[in-house]
């Protein structure tokens, strides 16, 4: 994105932000606003988990409830895990910290899904993240009013360019109609502390407005180093009547995380689960890097390699996103929903490498220097929907537009000794490559759902377009450090103008409902570090001209049955994921050097969900979800060329694909009698690989977490205090949690691939909330 683009577009989204917020002054008063704002928050506090009833698709609906009985700040994926056919991984208690966390459904892995904010794009939620953000740094998660969970086809008008193998929307709650506050603070395990203050201006004359501020601190499990996030949200909103309003989100997220040490299998069995980085021992990162660099190898007691351990490593990340938004109803069963909005990033993993020294040849030389990777997004883009109500018929159209600029560097910063290095570094002694990426996305869709036989059957059908365009090039400079040589210009296009999508679901009476759905889908490619652009010139004019996009196509179909006692949902899918997009490294991931991209075949995935939720009674739940996936590579690949100019064939047809367990399953009890909040989970995750030939993984586990809350109700000036005491990981297990946290890899026989982490222990987490 050019300089003279950016700041036009800041003060388009500043006078809209303005716009958006005194729009009271402009507009008529409205008739009954504050019970319309009322209403629609006594409906988000009261909706209840459902299993997607009258749908044509498999669609689960988490509610506010559920998130409530996370631990506080806890990622808003965690609470997804309990729902069929999800695979969510953190290291840490709390599913945030994003170097570890790892979302799947159905086999399909988190950067070939779509995750959206109030309809607002946040990309693949991935780690090196080029077109949007973690739903950790996007808001809050006091704020969240719940979220949608498409575990194969998603919403036709979901704005994704990478959804294949389903879709999650996350929502934010809007302002209470009532003057007030919210105070909670927070304490546990690992000197964990947090503090979560929100103020709602309540409704007056329609307009109705919260501010919102997080802070959290906590170490790290293992090792030295701690993990930080500071947070603001705003919303605010003015409704226009009963059935139209307008509104303003402002979220900011400021991130410091501390990284843990990647482990292998065989450096776990030797140095065990707590092995961790070097930090604080500055002397003995610099005689391992030391004796690496003069022998080439490492005998230093129990650190038998380089990539044993390092001093530290950690990320940062800095982020701003605002939007505008309107929801119109124009009359005559018409209603308009538009949505703009902007988002700024900002990031920076750092990296002690023993690779690199600092100030070679010179007095100063140290043999430990800083790698960086550092980001930036520049984003700007529209959602929009029009609804026509007509007689049997719901038409629907809508667009998606964006423009992306993203940045991505590879930089070494020259260092004397240990240094506290949680601040963005600049001036850099040497850089490896920068690169940049302008890519603009266009969708538009067109739906109809037709209503029949009393309202019994419907079906939808529809259709989308996808077109997006990537020009990347290297930024202006020197190469200073490699041998890759200069990086790639060229133009990448994932485009496709007939996407269709197809489904009915019939009410069959008693209850009992059956749903099917087809759907056809893209995915764009993807920008960044690892975009088929991020290697060589020669490399990407050979493998470019045969790339393709990635595409799916998904049928799925079940059974519903809803009544007073149970809801229960039965989905059966099968899925042909083709012109699969394999990077082919040439070195060690966190080495660094040009890759190789090719199209390797096609995946399989079929597999039948269930979903089992019990009303026991008014104040007990018991909700439990089991889901079988059997995901298979459908074609061996060719890796390159052996000494004697024959290809190399990585034999993988009918193996499992890597992260993909077999069997999940999920059951949580929840019982709140009286003022009391009692809840205990239990979640199976089946066995896992990470070779590509299925000769190394780790095994399945069970976790358990577990919930006491009590609730005071009002106090003195309060007007309810709560006490709520969080434990995850009851039974202290130990287990891998990721797997693939530095890439996958074709063999592993001997379990020295360093791509595990382990998962954190048992964990408590104590906190105070006062409401006035």
């Amino acid at each position: 994105m050019s300089a003279q683009l950016l700041p036009r577009r800041r003060t388009l989204l500043a006078i809209a932000l303005m716009a958006a917020l005194h729009a009271p002054a402009f507009a008529a008063e409205p008739v009954d606003a504050e019970d319309a704002a009322r209403d629609r928050v006594a409906k988000q506090l009261d909706t209840v988990s459902v299993i997607g009833q009258g749908n044509a698709r498999q669609v689960h609906r988490i509610s506010v409830q559920e998130t409530a009985l996370q631990p506080p700040g806890a990622s808003p994926l965690q609470v997804l895990a309990a729902k069929p056919g999800v695979h969510f991984v953190a290291a840490d208690p709390f599913g945030n910290y994003e170097w570890s966390t790892r979302f799947s459904l159905r086999g399909f892995n988190q950067a070939r899904l779509g995750f959206t904010l109030d309809g607002i794009p946040l990309g693949d939620m991935s780690y090196g993240n080029n077109n949007g953000m973690h739903i950790s740094r996007a808001i809050i998660a006091e704020n969240l009013a719940g979220a949608e969970l498409a575990e194969g086809i998603g919403a036709l008008g979901t704005a994704s360019s990478s959804d294949l193998g389903g879709t999650v929307q996350f929502f934010s709650a809007d302002p209470r109609p009532d003057f007030g506050a919210t105070l909670a603070q927070s304490v546990g395990s690992d000197a964990a502390r947090r503090t979560f203050l929100r103020l709602d201006t309540g409704s007056h004359k329609g307009f109705s407005m919260y501010l919102a501020y997080a802070y959290a601190d906590v170490d790290k499990w293992k090792g030295d180093g701690r993990q930080q996030q500071q947070q603001f949200n705003a919303k605010a909103v003015y409704e226009l009547g009963e059935d139209s309003r307008i509104g303003a989100w402002l979220g900011t997220s400021d991130r410091d995380e501390q990284d843990y040490q990647d482990l292998s299998l065989a450096l776990a069995r030797r140095n065990g689960w707590d092995w961790d980085n070097f930090r604080p021992d500055w002397a003995r990162a610099v005689r391992v890097a030391q004796q690496y660099q003069t022998t080439g190898s490492v005998n230093d007691g129990n650190v038998q390699s380089v990539d044993d351990a390092y001093y530290d490593a950690r990320g940062l990340r800095r982020d701003t996103l605002g939007s505008v938004f309107g929801d119109f109803a124009l009359g005559d069963g018409l209603r308009l929903k538009a949505t703009l909005y902007h988002h700024e990033n900002r990031g920076q993993g750092h990296w002690f490498t023993p690779y690199v020294p600092s100030f070679p040849g010179t007095p100063q030389q140290t043999p430990i220097s800083i790698r960086t990777t550092e980001y930036g997004i520049n984003r700007s883009g529209a959602v929009a929907s029009l609804a026509w109500e007509l007689g049997m018929h719901r038409i629907e159209a809508g667009l998606w537009y964006e423009d992306s600029g993203h940045n991505v560097q590879r930089n070494f910063y020259y260092i004397t000794g240990p240094l506290d290095d949680g601040y963005f570094l600049r001036n850099p002694n040497l850089r490896q490559f920068s690169l940049h990426f302008q890519t603009t996305t266009r969708m538009v869709y067109l739906q109809d759902s037709l209503s029949l036989l009393d309202d019994r059957l419907r079906v939808d059908a529809g259709f989308k377009t996808l077109d997006v365009q990537t020009d990347g090039r290297p930024l202006p400079g020197t190469l200073t450090y490699g041998t890759a040589g200069s990086y790639a210009t060229g133009t990448l296009t994932a485009k496709k103008n007939f996407l269709p999508q197809l489904g009915a679901s019939l009410d069959l009476g008693d209850g009992f409902e059956v749903f099917g759905s087809y759907a056809e889908n893209i995915a764009a490619f993807q920008p960044g570090i690892t975009s088929p652009l991020a290697t060589t010139q020669v490399a990407f004019d050979t493998f470019a001209r045969n790339l393709k996009p990635e595409e799916s196509r998904t049928f799925e179909g079940g059974l519903r049955q809803v009544n007073a006692l149970f809801e229960a949902s039965l989905a059966l899918y099968h899925v042909k994921f083709d012109n699969r997009l394999l990077v082919i490294s040439q070195c060690a991931g966190i080495v660094g050097c040009a890759n190789a991209y090719a199209n390797v075949g096609s995946v399989t995935s079929k597999g039948a969900e269930l979903a089992m939720n019990f009303k026991l009674a008014p104040d007990l739940r018991w909700n439990n979800a089991l889901a079988f996936n059997q995901a298979r590579y459908d074609n061996d690949y060719v890796s390159g060329l052996d000494g004697n100019g024959n290809p190399v064939i990585v034999p993988i047809r009918g193996k499992t694909v890597v992260d993909s367990p077999k069997q999940l399953f999920s059951s949580n009890l929840y019982w709140t009698p009286g003022p009391w909040e009692l809840g205990l989970s239990a979640h199976y995750t089946g066995k896992r690989y990470y070779s590509y030939l299925n000769d190394a993984g780790v095994p399945a586990f069970w976790l358990f977490n577990g919930v006491v809350g009590y609730d005071f109700g009002k106090l003195g000036a309060a007007e309810g205090v709560k006490l709520t005491l969080n434990v995850t990981n009851l039974a202290n297990k130990r287990y891998f949690s990721t797997i693939g946290s530095n890439g996958f890899v074709v063999s592993d026989p001997d379990g020295s691939y360093q791509t595990l982490l382990a998962g954190a222990p048992r964990a408590l987490m104590l906190t105070a909330s006062v409401r006035f």
